[in-house]
């Protein structure tokens, strides 16, 4: 990580116990990639937080602002998947070993495109 990047700690918690945490960086130095790493405790967790865990990272002023995201998730973790899937336009995943890498476009820059092309 070098000097100009900022990285931003997400949690969820059930009660005392966190369930969930994302760490959030942006790639470049312009911003318009953003990174973020989703981690799920082992254990039951609740319903929803794999998808409250996304739409956190979704929700940031670095993600709004940013081109790409690119999201790195526990293989097999589908709630994650659905709800990058849902909220993101133009999503590719692949796969390395025990881990999801999710690159997309945030909601908010697929919503300035759409409105750039409508514009012309």
């Amino acid at each position: 990580m070098t000097d100009h990047e900022e990285l931003r700690h997400i949690e969820i918690t059930d009660g005392e116990r966190t369930v969930a945490t994302a760490d959030v960086v942006a790639a470049d130095e312009s911003a318009a990639t953003v990174r973020a790493s989703l981690h799920t405790e082992s254990g039951p967790i609740p319903p929803g937080t794999q998808a409250s865990l996304v739409d956190a990272v979704l929700d940031l002023s670095e993600v709004k602002q940013s081109e790409r995201v690119q999201v790195a998730v526990p293989r097999g973790d589908v709630e994650s998947l659905l709800r990058l899937q849902q909220r993101c336009a133009e999503v590719a995943t692949r796969t390395a070993g025990v881990t999801a890498f999710v690159e997309a476009e945030p909601p908010e820059s697929a919503r300035r495109e759409q409105a750039g092309n409508s514009a012309e």
